[in-house]
C-alpha cells in the first residue's frame, strides 16, 4: 500500500498542529518540538509540518510504502522513466529511520520515496549533538525535509 507524503515547512508550530487538526478532524500521530506528523487513512496521506525551513511553504512531496518490494518498484519507475535519482539508502530523518530515493521533476520540485523502518528519537542522524542552525544546514545538504 503506497501513501502520499507531504512536508511543509511552518512559522509557528501550535498555530499549524491547530489548524491541520481541525482541517484533518485528526490529533496528529507525532509530536515534538519542531515537528507534528499526521497519517491519515482518508485521505491515505502523511503529512507533516516542521519549523526547521528557511521559509514556510511545500519542502518536498514523497510516496511512502510499506514494503521492500514496493520501494524497489517505486525506484525502478523512476529509473524508467529517465529521472536522475539520488538512493539515499538508509537514514535517519523527521524522527524515523528510512531506505529512500530521491529525485526532481521537471520543475525542481524535490520527490522522496521511502519505507519508514522504526521511530527515531532524533530529527536527523545529526541531531542529537548539533546545534538548530547546524541541523538546518546538514538537513538541506542530506536531502533529508
Amino acid at each position: 500500500m503506497k501513501r502520499m507524503h507531504i512536508h511543509v515547512f511552518i512559522d509557528d508550530l501550535q498555530k499549524s498542529i491547530n489548524f491541520y487538526s481541525n482541517l484533518f478532524g485528526s490529533e496528529p500521530t507525532k509530536i515534538k518540538d519542531d515537528y507534528a506528523k499526521w497519517m491519515l487513512d482518508d485521505p491515505m496521506l502523511n503529512f507533516a509540518v516542521s519549523s526547521r525551513g528557511s521559509q514556510p511553504g511545500i519542502d518536498h512531496l514523497g510516496i511512502q510504502v510499506e514494503e521492500a518490494g514496493e520501494l524497489e518498484n517505486m525506484r525502478e519507475q523512476l529509473k524508467n522513466a529517465d529521472m536522475q535519482t539520488f538512493a539515499e539508502g538508509e537514514t535517519v530523518c523527521c524522527y524515523a529511520k528510512s531506505d529512500k530515493t530521491w529525485v526532481k521533476d521537471p520543475s525542481g520540485i524535490a520527490w522522496e520515496t521511502y519505507m519508514t523502518m522504526k521511530d527515531a528519537e532524533f530529527f536527523n542522524d545529526s541531531s542529537e549533538n548539533d546545534s538548530p542552525e547546524l541541523n538546518e544546514r546538514n538537513t538541506e545538504s542530506m536531502g533529508c525535509c
